[in-house]
């Protein structure tokens, strides 16, 4: 496509796309989704009093009271593990004045009044769920609230300060006499709406950061926790697919007619992916699967090799120096006055997420509707993938979605649900289609590799003038963008969903599609204070379908920012810890967590022979995290002992999720760290279960302290902060025992 027509192309839809966070805006208003009418950021609210024949007042898309006293959260973030099923009911227990125990929790079905404000998309993700409920959850609670307290003074006959709300119950403070709010359901409904509701004063806090248990601990643990692969629908049968051996190959034949005699197999049917066996059990359709021949033609476009795709992004390094992220001061004038100039190469593999629940999806789809059961983090991008492989709209499409075995980001891509979908459709009845582990490594939307080239100057008084760094890497949001511009989208017919993906793709960065800023997150916001600061990115995509990873682009950049500033402590002659504290002087919360980190974790003490430390900072989703990492080596194995972690997230709604997910994060990217790779030989993936993509053992795992560092500031993300420090960290202590700079992962110390 020539430049005039990506021009002529961006302009017929400039007027009908003007603002994508704008036209969300008024999408939520013509669907009249919000009832209560406060004011939300980033929606539009339009009022309802909306009260059943049973009695049940639906106070907004988020509340309903029964008039027995249950209290009903349809929960619009998923969970994942990550704590949003506790931590966000505690917003709304804390405002309605019960306890967050005494709320029914549910999931919310897909509709656009549940979509995510930073995005546009019903999606969890980026770790917002706190921060963009922290003012929308907690005001739809004091508004109910403040409409029962109204109708309980109507009934009354008093003013309201002479009442109190607790535990579901107003009451008249003089008598002792009370009644519930169930009750005053209905009265309640008739009041005035308010306009700004009155929200608690954190010295009022009953809930908010206290030590409460997790509310989903129970049904977990007692079995009673519906994850997607539980799903058991009537009718049901099994599906297994055969998917293409290399990266983009193509179908050419198989023997499926011969497997209809199998016991059990029911059909065989090609979809866009593959092949697909449809059985009355899991186990016939593996079964018919060992004995399924394909023929499959390479595509002569993919990548042969990790090899190859790191020769392709050195060579794209070298034709293209990168669009630039940051550009401060004059990095060629500090290079003429250095006194020494350190140029290195850092790199990092693709990864998979490897989740505890491998993808699964059983679909329905009927004539004029589809049932999804599956667990998705993004339920709105899932219905247009439904609509894609069937004649059905984005408004047949009902998702019934479920606890999730581990996101990490892989659920935010729908393939899996396209598949079910695409075999029901093609078969009939209910499809539970169920991916094995093998399946779910070699198929997976890999987090990206990437390569960094960075130079830095150090002038004659042994400070540090200039930093460069170049990242190369595929951007992710070409992957994504595909099933997401039609998900924002939901009245666009269906033909022009390619179209609506071609746009994205080519407004990037534009006011109507925002830049994917993933490939250098972290990296142009390096937090030192460093006179000239150069940071380029090199779009470089060598064909591997990746997408959003645990912590996403920072878990590479943080890797190599705070790798090579520990290489710059050095040459400089300068200690780790105090190199850095003394260049965040316009950081005050990093360098908060820092000393903290190193107080608590007794940076520089004198430990027992062959142990070492190491230190690393690095904020990301608005939350500043320090860790320390003590480590020995083992039989030429690395064995981290312990890892201190400093966090300041803001306000702290659940202190113990948030120790939680530190301790998850460490986990997470030590496994990374010490252990993940995803390589490609002859374009194939070449792992396939735990036994050649590792996971950290029980064993294996650390002794680990977090501190959580009080703040007044509004609450920020805890499901990924905790994973970039750790890598660079230990980065740090291995250089310590070994002498040695590791500048690619997984560490190798052969």
């Amino acid at each position: 496509m020539t430049d005039s027509s990506k021009i002529n192309l961006s302009n017929s839809f400039r007027s009908m796309m003007t603002s994508r966070r704008q036209l969300i805006k008024v999408s939520a208003a013509a669907a009249g989704s919000f009832s209560l009418g406060f004011a939300l950021t980033g929606c539009a609210t339009q009022t309802s009093r909306d009260v059943s024949e049973q009695g049940a007042w639906a106070a907004n898309a988020w509340l309903t009271i029964e008039p027995d006293n249950r209290i009903r959260f349809v929960l619009d973030r998923v969970e994942m593990g990550q704590g949003t099923y506790t931590g966000i009911t505690t917003l709304l227990a804390e405002e309605l004045h019960v306890t967050p125990e005494d709320i029914e929790v549910e999931f919310a079905p897909a509709a656009q009044v549940y979509r995510n404000p930073d995005y546009g998309l019903q999606m969890t993700g980026g770790s917002n769920s706190m921060s963009s409920s922290w003012t929308q959850i907690r005001s739809t609670g004091a508004a109910a609230r403040e409409m029962i307290m109204a109708a309980a003074s109507e009934v009354f006959q008093v003013p309201e300060p002479y009442l109190k709300a607790d535990a579901a119950h107003i009451v008249h403070s003089a008598s002792g006499k009370k009644l519930t709010y169930g009750s005053l359901a209905k009265l309640a409904a008739k009041q005035d709406i308010p306009s700004e509701p009155t929200l608690t004063e954190p010295e009022a806090f009953k809930y908010i950061g206290k030590q409460n248990k997790r509310l989903d601990s129970r049904l977990k643990v007692t079995g009673t926790a519906n994850y997607g692969i539980d799903a058991d629908i009537e009718g049901m049968r099994y599906a297994v697919v055969s998917r293409a051996p290399t990266i983009g190959a193509e179908l050419v034949s198989h023997n499926g007619e011969a497997l209809a005699k199998e016991p059990g197999v029911e059909a065989v049917v090609e979809i866009a992916s593959g092949v697909a066996i449809v059985a009355n059990s899991y186990w016939r359709a593996r079964k018919a699967e060992e004995k399924l021949r394909v023929e499959w033609k390479k595509d002569p476009e993919a990548p042969e090799s990790t090899q190859a795709i790191f020769d392709y992004y050195r060579a794209q390094a070298a034709e293209d120096s990168g669009s630039s992220v940051r550009s401060e001061g004059d990095f060629d004038d500090a290079v003429e006055s250095a006194s020494k100039v350190l140029d290195v190469e850092y790199q990092a593999p693709f990864l998979a997420h490897s989740t505890m629940e491998p993808m699964n999806c059983t679909a329905h789809i009927q004539e004029d509707r589809a049932d999804i059961w599956t667990s998705t983090q993004a339920s709105d991008v899932a219905q247009v993938v439904v609509a894609k492989v069937t004649d059905l709209s984005i408004s047949d499409v009902t998702i019934h979605n479920q606890f999730i075995g581990g996101g990490f980001g892989r659920r935010l891509s729908q393939d899996f649900v396209g598949e079910a979908a695409e075999i029901s459709n093609k078969v009939g009845g209910v499809i539970k289609l169920v991916w094995s582990r093998e399946e779910d490594t070699q198929n997976d939307f890999y987090r990206p590799a990437s390569l960094h080239r960075l130079r830095a100057t150090i002038d004659a008084g042994g400070k540090v003038s200039g930093w460069d760094h170049q990242i190369v890497c595929p951007e992710v949001i070409d992957w994504f963008v595909w099933d997401a511009a039609p998900a924002m989208f939901p009245w666009a017919p269906k033909f022009m969903y390619p179209m609506l993906g071609k746009v994205g793709q080519m407004t990037a960065g534009t006011p109507i599609t925002p830049a994917d800023t993933s490939p250098y997150e972290g990296a142009n916001s390096l937090p030192y204070a460093i006179p000239s600061i150069d940071v380029r990115h090199t779009k470089a995509d060598a064909g591997v379908p990746v997408s959003y990873w645990r912590s996403v682009g920072h878990s590479h950049n943080a890797f190599v920012t705070e790798g090579f500033i520990d290489e710059l402590a050095t040459e400089s002659g300068k200690d780790a810890y105090t190199f850095r504290r003394e260049l965040l002087a316009d950081s005050p919360r990093l360098k908060k967590v820092l000393d903290e980190v190193a107080t608590k974790g007794q940076w520089g003490r004198s430990t027992e022979p062959g142990v070492f430390q190491g230190i690393a900072a690095h904020k990301s989703f608005g939350t500043y995290v320090a860790e320390l990492v003590e480590l020995k080596i083992e039989h030429g194995q690395i064995r981290v002992l312990k890892v201190v972690c400093a966090v300041d997230c803001g306000l702290v709604v659940n202190p113990d999720i948030v120790r939680m997910q530190m301790e998850s994060c460490v986990i997470f990217g030590m496994t990374a760290a010490l252990y993940g790779e995803i390589t490609i030989e002859n374009g194939a993936i070449q792992q396939s279960n735990f036994h050649d993509y590792e996971m950290l053992r029980m064993d294996k795992s650390p002794k680990i302290e977090t501190i959580i560092v009080a703040s007044k500031e509004s609450p920020t993300g805890v499901g990924e902060p905790g994973l970039p420090p750790i890598a660079p960290a230990i980065a740090g202590a291995l250089f310590a025992a070994t002498g040695k700079r590791h500048r690619s992962l997984p560490f190798n110390l052969s």
